[in-house]
């Protein structure tokens, strides 16, 4: 018996083709990991119901196919977008377990956000996991752009250099052959975004592996219910170019060698590839659910027969390659690993109160300085504001190959053999008209109609050191994006605890005036974005302005949404020549259009000129109006509007948004509530109840202000 038992020892360490090539220790390492994985998961649950941590989620059933799936990545090399099952991964990886429970219990040397996120929300810069939120699915398109950002790094060396040497620079990284790695329960593929995804990757045949940990329940909700057929690896398999693997994700053996093909067909650049791995889930969802309430006795008994852990410590034992004193000294071991890295991360400093505000938004580079008030060195025959557009991003992609243009429409023509052919379109508005024949398909190009995709795709190339400039064609469209500009694009550097960051531009047509345009065509809605932490909202009024500030804009480390008023286009009266290459205007500084002293009017976007057009038929009259536009929102130049308040004691603030709850809106409760015995009495009265706006529209009347309507404030406030 003892010469057999020596045999399969040996068998173990010389014939590993048993094994898939895995040697013993990797084998024993594989199992290891998985029981640690195991044992976070109990000692969190048991501090959570001490009351030391908040929340727990844990990946008890899913140890096989994710401690299989970190053997075969490339930690620092390969980009990782796991979820929150994927605790044996990360720790696989090169997470320790005391950074798993430093974040458990909300520490500040927590590596993945500084004590700001919930346990098992991933992220670590230097094993290249790119930080989780909450939000189910909304990694899958991220994880797009970050393939995307691999293929051009390959192609533009120039880029990653520049790169390199912006802010965070040191962990913009890339690598021969690297590919990115996705993970999600079968739940979030019922989202539309990882359907958006699957579109643009398989289209494109990015390095992308996609893991779909099917454990049967998204939370309560079967996965008959939640998927059509119940097996999202057979809907999948139309997708052109995609491997598709279905398999048991509770063997680690059989997970390994699944997991082995795909990768190296990903590796080879053959295509992405999709693992729909069978697990089970050993525990409630969370320990904010209770399984038992819709779970049979019989279903979870059926499932513990099926726990990963102790399936392989029986196959171990079987083989030879432990024995049960093995076993348990190994799992002895965890336990002391586990319980001094509790000890630890319990008695680790929590992060300060007045650290809530850092990293909210960049610490490198300030937008509103004055470094970014440049004067303008003007050339050549006035251009429109759509036209410069074109202009400025022309001059900023000849300066920094970072940059990507894309979204619907915004190309030249997507066949590239058309352009011999064909004028081009370059925008609905013809806003990046040109730019793809000067500087190639893989910098400037159309994407799916899907707003979402457009946004998390610019999430994942920003994140990767990539400066995107996506488009969003009508602001009326935006909203499909809403979860990854409020949830994913403000906030990354913040719950990363600037590890990492996310500043793309974000353009955007927006605002109405335009005949025929219908209510999808009209929208306005700025406050909604000003009200993001972490994100800059500007809305020119002149070409001259758009090219400062579109410039500064690109130039900020911070993501920025350009709002561009589509009646402003190709208006002639507020054509610039061009400022040249270097022009940029700061954000938070306003512009004064127009000095008075009289009445004061506070405005910006297409409401500007209405006001100059209002004022000059006031100064006929003999009453002298100042006008101040903001130009930028998030922030805005509250050091102007005081001033202006201060010198002429009445003030109009117009804007083209509804009465309440608009951005005019927040200004006129600021003036009433900071600067109320500034006010003549009567606009007291008028500014404290009424948020005094150009105009109160009613159903029969136009609801966008007009000039009368401007002239109509100012009349009333001067008659008091």
């Amino acid at each position: 018996m003892a010469v057999q038992t020596q045999t399969r020892v040996k068998v173990a360490k010389l014939d590993t083709s048993k094994y898939h090539g895995l040697d013993r220790e990797t084998l024993i390492h594989l199992y290891r990991t998985m029981f640690l994985s195991r044992r976070l998961d109990d000692r969190e649950i048991q501090l959570k119901r001490q009351n030391k941590i908040y929340f727990q989620i844990s990946s008890a059933g899913h140890e096989a196919v994710t401690a299989a799936m970190g053997l075969l990545v490339r930690p620092g090399v390969d980009w990782l977008y796991p979820y929150y099952r994927d605790r044996a991964f990360c720790l696989m990886v090169g997470v320790t377990p005391l950074e798993t429970l430093l974040q458990a219990v909300g520490a500040k040397d927590d590596p993945a956000s500084g004590g700001r996120q919930m346990p098992s929300h991933w992220g670590h810069p230097k094993w290249n996991i790119v930080s989780k939120s909450s939000c189910t699915g909304t990694q899958f398109v991220q994880a797009v752009g970050a393939a995307e950002a691999t293929l051009y790094y390959e192609n533009r060396p120039k880029a990653l250099a520049q790169a390199k040497k912006a802010p965070l620079g040191q962990y913009v990284h890339h690598h021969d052959n690297e590919i990115v790695y996705v993970s999600a329960g079968e739940g979030a593929t019922s989202q539309g975004e990882f359907w958006e995804s699957l579109n643009a990757t398989c289209a494109k045949k990015l390095p992308l592996l996609y893991l779909i940990e099917d454990n049967g329940y998204a939370i309560s909700v079967p996965v008959e219910v939640q998927t059509a057929g119940g097996s999202i690896s057979r809907l999948v398999r139309g997708f052109p170019g995609l491997h598709v693997a279905e398999f048991d994700g509770t063997d680690p053996l059989e997970s390994y060698a699944v997991a082995k093909e795909a990768v190296d067909y990903v590796r080879q650049r053959r295509g992405p590839a999709l693992l729909h791995a069978h697990v089970i889930r050993h525990y409630s969802h969370s320990l904010s659910d209770d399984e038992k309430l819709y779970k049979t006795a019989e279903e979870r008994e059926e499932e513990a027969h099926r726990d990963p852990l102790s399936k392989f410590s029986l196959f171990l034992v079987r083989e030879g390659l432990l024995d049960q004193k093995e076993i348990e000294a190994l799992e002895a071991e965890v336990d002391r690993e586990v319980r001094e890295a509790g000890d630890q991360a319990l008695a680790a400093e929590p992060p300060s109160i007045d650290s809530i505000l850092v990293n909210v938004y960049s610490p490198d580079v300030d937008p509103a300085s004055p470094a970014f008030a440049a004067q303008p060195q003007f050339h050549g025959a006035p251009k429109t504001m759509v036209e410069m557009v074109a202009a400025t991003l022309s001059d900023e992609m000849a300066r920094d190959e970072r940059i990507t243009v894309f979204g619907e429409d915004v190309a030249d023509a997507s066949r590239d053999e058309n352009l011999k052919h064909v004028k081009g379109k370059g925008g609905v508005f013809k806003a990046t008209s040109g730019l793809q024949r000067k500087y190639g398909h893989d910098r400037v190009f159309n994407t799916p109609l899907a707003e979402a995709s457009i946004v998390g795709r610019a999430i994942g190339m920003a994140t990767r050191g990539l400066k995107p400039v996506a488009e969003i064609q009508f602001f009326d469209y935006i909203w499909p994006a809403m979860m990854q500009i409020r949830d994913e694009l403000c906030v990354m550097r913040w719950r990363s605890n600037g590890n990492f960051k996310a500043p793309a531009v974000l353009r955007v047509a927006i605002g109405g005036y335009l005949t025929g345009g219908g209510i999808y065509h009209s929208q306005s809605g700025e406050s909604i974005f000003a009200h993001c932490p972490g994100l800059r909202v500007v809305l020119p009024s002149t070409a001259l302005d758009v090219a400062g500030l579109l410039r500064t804009s690109v130039r900020c480390d911070d993501p920025v949404m350009f709002l561009e008023h589509k009646h402003l286009y190709r208006q002639p009266y507020n054509r610039s020549e061009y400022p040249g290459p270097d022009y940029t205007v700061p954000f938070g500084k306003a512009r004064l259009v127009k000095e008075g002293d009289a009445v004061s009017i506070i405005t910006f976007g297409a409401i500007v000129h209405r006001a100059e057009v209002a004022a000059a038929q006031l100064e006929r009259e003999g009453v002298s109006v100042e006008i101040i536009d903001l130009r930028s929102l998030s922030p805005y130049d509250w050091d102007a509007i005081a001033a202006t308040v201060r010198k002429n004691h009445r003030v109009i603030v117009a804007y083209e948004d509804m009465l309440s709850w608009g951005f005019g809106a927040e200004i006129a409760a600021r003036i009433a509530d900071e600067l109320f015995d500034e006010l003549d009495a009567p606009v007291k009265r008028v500014a404290a109840m009424d948020t005094f706006c150009a105009y109160q529209p009613k159903l029969e009347d136009v609801i966008l202000p007009q000039t009368e309507h401007i002239l109509s404030a100012v009349r009333q406030l001067l008659d008091y």
